[in-house]
């Protein structure tokens, strides 16, 4: 029988069975029936077919949308809107914080406007996971994890409160507490349903799990068969307060798969190596979907690597279809017997259940990769698509070590003294330094303790085995354990100078090491655990020992990280390092053992034996028979039931927590974490009229690939910035200042971090390094958040100028929500990565964009001019009737004007709606009041 809330025009709502439940279904084959081929639709439109077929309401979804969709031509230009509902949405968080906060504040806000409080509630499953606080400030010991998790609790108490309270008031709002894993690995070993079934009532509609995530490895969960992708923290509220995902119907590009990976070749190899293909073909905004011979060969967790990397190949998605691997992975992995038979049963009545013989799609576009021909690789040392083969590595930074040093070879020679910093044992104490020496040839001489050793370029600092990118995957991990066993059988030692940490995705990773008796020699290279968490890949690798940053700053060294993470963007992963590589995890414990970049692995010694004898990476190197072995023996489904089965409850420390009551937070005005924005100030139920842009200044002049980390603040508040000073304004020392990531629930805090990178590079001043500016037309140079605030308090408008892949990086809403803070009313860039520019709109912010073969250099411009942007109010009041390109006039201090066109990347009628009404969240606020 269809379902009788529904238009069901096609005719698909019909019923299935499974283990003697009846559930509803909008039928696929039906459109088969009809004369509607669905072979040739690739999987990713499928799910996306499905979840209009059953949302279908006249309003929303209309008929034209699902024709639209059936009638998708691979090489069409994205042109037709639909609105995508999500089943569910993922936060971790440095991200849920501030989506939660944004929520408290809704709440405020809608009682201000005579609505009920309440009514701001998330309206679909919501869970947080908290794994993006702890950090390494302990490493190399056996009590790392416990001094590591009392320092998360100490600084992040405030904001875990919080948390626990939102748990209390929101509805269908869970929180998986700290110290439990990675938030995509918890999603992939235990979130993710497989088929979700609507509650309450006797024949629910059962329908494919999707979801949104505030990460943008939130497509790792693409490995198992579930579309999802990572969106902005305001796109995902919206989500979450029941509003539909705007999206154009994509282009999808296929990924073919032949043959399997060759002896000595890891998953990690495999992901940079169609990391790299995928990104020099060009999938930034589209899906990409696996499929070939070769999907049968390939594991569940080595998929999963794959679609992790989604936002390193700048694609909307990396799919693989459901299939029996996938089916096994959920039995595996303790999913409850009906769920995993409901799933199986539910794609095979769908026909997308895949096969060997399963036909294959119509494609965009086609890559092949023959995996037989993937070769050890690196990425590095500022880009996860820079792959390297693994013996090219040493020339490679050699070669670029000009430009990684920046001209800072020498600059700070002899300084020492007394550094500020948390020490090995995770206290915040100023630590006394000895001197390091700078010897003739340029490396420093350093003393620790009783112990004195030389680093120089190339040598590396930080050897993290961390990120749900490979942690996740038993192989790699295995096989860093089994490198970790022979180089202790040997006699080897990973050198003094370098930071070492394991920081797993599950504690089920602890266990199957733990069982494989592996653990005992990682820790004897001093990989002891650290944390379950986000650490290194996130910028949580914490301080190196203050000898080591000494003498690195005294002789201007261009040291290198090593971490088997997804990013290694400049300035994310320490301060002190310059060069930093993405590698598997046994190379991770191989380089921990050289202690320096520039070595060919392949040809040069990590070291000597008992016997004087060299030892080469061969020496160490697993087969894949000892790998296979070693898992098989080690891992067991038993592990993800034991270790998931009370996930949300948390340790003493959790439970203990004060939780404040009410419908409404109680906001304090002393805290430093958590704060009330302003978003909402004055606002009024309908919106105000858009002011044109007129007389703007340009608060900054930047380059191509600036990433989300070079706009949000991340990573540690220097004592003397912006932020630094706002916290020791209220009372906060240094040693507590904590990470801006942690501070995310403080606008204050925030708007004070936005550009101020210290790799950031400002074509205003392009002379200092870090978030600084002119302000004009002074030409006085200042922070830019000073700046800013004069140009706010002057009543003058700012915009943003920059190039090429604008907002590349991880789901930051604070790269869009500072911006918005500082007063900047608009963006012009050559082009933009798809999360940033949604949440640019998200944020009342104009994302416009040069027209091909434009940019700010091909225009002459320097920032310095007065711009106009004429038509973009008028345009967005008639919904772009007369096109959507506006013309800018840039007025120099001397000399003729400039005027260009530029693109407004409002891309469809639901942003220019977000845009009028001043941002995502205040359209929502007021469609609820209603």
């Amino acid at each position: 029988m269809p379902d009788p809330t529904s238009p069901n025009t096609f005719g698909t709502h019909g019923h299935f069975e499974v283990g003697g439940n009846r559930f509803r279904i909008a039928r696929l084959p039906a459109l088969e029936d009809r004369g509607h081929s669905m072979a040739r639709l690739p999987y990713a439109l499928k799910i996306l077919l499905e979840n209009l077929l059953r949302r279908e309401d006249g309003g929303a979804v209309t008929i034209d949308d699902i024709k639209a969709l059936i009638a998708w031509q691979p090489n069409a230009r994205p042109a037709t809107e639909i609105a995508f509902m999500p089943a569910r949405v993922l936060l971790q968080d440095f991200t849920g914080v501030p989506a939660v906060v944004d929520l408290a504040a809704m709440r405020d806000a809608m009682g201000d406007l005579g609505g009920d409080p309440t009514l701001i509630n998330p309206m679909q499953p919501v869970e947080l996971v908290i794994d993006h606080s702890v950090q390494v400030d302990a490493y190399g010991r056996e009590a790392a994890l416990l001094i590591n998790s009392e320092k998360e609790y100490e600084r992040n108490r405030e904001r875990y409160a919080f948390l626990r309270w939102g748990q209390q008031a929101f509805d269908n709002f869970k929180v998986v507490p700290p110290e439990t894993g990675i938030v995509h690995q918890v999603n992939l070993e235990y979130l993710a349903r497989g088929v979700m079934v609507d509650a309450g009532d006797d024949h629910p509609f059962a329908y494919p799990d999707t979801l949104v995530g505030t990460d943008s490895h939130t497509t790792m969960i693409n490995g198992l068969g579930i579309l999802g992708w990572g969106v902005g923290g305001i796109e995902a509220e919206a989500a979450m307060l029941g509003q539909p995902i705007s999206m154009l119907i994509p282009q999808v590009v296929g990924f073919r798969m032949t043959g399997e990976l060759p002896e000595g070749a890891t998953a990690t190899d495999l992901v940079l190596t169609v990391t790299e293909q995928l990104r020099a073909k060009g999938v930034v905004g589209k899906f990409v979907e696996f499929f070939g011979p070769g999907l049968s060969q390939l594991p569940l967790a080595d998929r999963a690597t794959i679609s992790n990397m989604s936002p390193e190949y700048g694609a909307t998605c990396g799919l693989f279809p459901v299939d029996d691997v996938a089916i096994e992975y959920m039995r595996f992995t303790g999913r409850p017997q009906e769920v995993v038979e409901r799933t199986e049963v539910y794609f095979k009545e769908q026909g997308m259940f895949h096969t060997p013989d399963s036909p294959e799609a119509e494609y965009t576009d086609t890559l092949e990769l023959d995996l037989s021909t993937v070769e050890p690789s690196m990425a590095g040392p500022k880009r996860p698509q820079d792959r390297i083969f693994l013996g090219a590595v040493k020339n490679s930074f050699l070669d670029g070590l000009d430009d990684l040093r920046g001209g800072s070879k020498g600059q700070s020679k002899g300084k020492a003294g007394r550094l500020n910093v948390v020490d090995g044992a995770g206290g915040g104490t100023a630590v006394a330094v000895a001197a390091p020496k700078v010897l003739a040839d340029g490396a420093v001489q350093v003393t620790r303790g009783d112990e004195t050793f030389t680093i120089t370029d190339g040598s590396v600092v930080i050897a993290a085995i961390t990120s749900c990118t490979n942690t996740s995957n038993p192989s790699v991990m295995v096989a860093a354990g089994l490198v970790a066993k022979k180089a202790i059988e040997l006699g080897l030692e990973v050198k003094p100078w370098v930071k070492t940490s394991l920081a797993p995705g599950s504690k089920v990773v602890t266990r199957y090491l733990e069982e494989a008796g592996l653990m005992d020699y990682l820790e004897g290279l001093r990989f002891h655990l650290v944390g379950y968490g986000c650490t290194t890949c996130i910028g949580n690798s914490g301080p190196l020992d203050p000898e080591i940053s000494e003498g690195i700053h005294a002789g201007g060294l261009v040291c290198a990280s090593v971490l088997s993470g997804n990013r290694n963007f400049e300035g994310r992963i320490s301060q002190d390092v310059r060069a930093n590589y993405l590698a598997s995890p046994p190379l991770v414990v191989a380089y921990a053992l050289a202690g320096r970049i520039d070595i060919d692995l392949y040809n040069e010694p990590l070291g000597t034996d008992r016997n004087g004898e060299d030892v080469f990476l061969k020496d160490l190197w697993p087969s894949q028979e000892d790998i296979r072995i070693t898992v098989g023996a080690a891992l067991q489904a038993e592990m993800f039931k034991d270790e998931y089965a009370s996930v949300f409850d948390g340790d003493e420390r959790w439970r203990s927590l004060p939780v404040p009551d009410g419908e409404t937070y109680a906001w304090a005005e002393d805290s430093t974490y958590v704060k009330q924005p302003p978003y909402f100030d004055g606002m009024g139920t309908e919106p105000d009229a858009l002011p044109e842009i007129r007389g703007a200044r340009v608060l900054a002049l930047l380059g191509d690939s600036i990433t989300t980390d070079h706009i949000s603040p991340a990573g540690a508040i220097k004592a003397d910035s912006p932020a630094g000073k706002y916290l020791q304004e209220h009372g906060v020392a240094p040693k507590d200042f904590n990470s801006y990531g942690s501070r995310r629930g403080n606008h204050e805090v925030m708007m004070r971090g936005t550009f101020a990178n210290i790799r950031l590079r400002n074509q205003l001043t392009p002379e200092i390094e870090g978030g600084w500016t002119l302000y004009l037309p002074d030409g006085e140079p200042m922070t830019i958040f000073d700046a800013a605030m004069k140009y706010r308090a002057e009543g003058t408008q700012q915009i943003v100028l920059a190039g090429r892949e604008y907002g590349t990086g991880s789901s930051r809403d604070w790269a869009a929500k500072g911006p918005n803070l500082l007063g900047v009313q608009a963006v012009i860039a050559v082009s933009y990565e798809r999360i940033h520019r949604s949440n640019l709109v998200g944020m009342g912010l104009a994302p416009l964009e040069f027209l091909p073969g434009d940019s700010p250099d091909s225009l002459g411009l320097n920032g310095h001019e007065l711009y106009d942007i004429e038509g973009l109010a008028e345009g967005v009041e008639s919904n772009f009737a007369g096109g959507r390109e506006v013309t800018v006039t840039a007025r120099p201090e001397e000399g003729e004007a400039i005027e260009f066109k530029a693109k407004v990347r409002l891309d469809t009628p639901q942003e220019i709606q977000y845009f009028r009404h001043g941002g995502i969240l205040h359209y929502v606020l007021r469609q609820l009041r209603g």
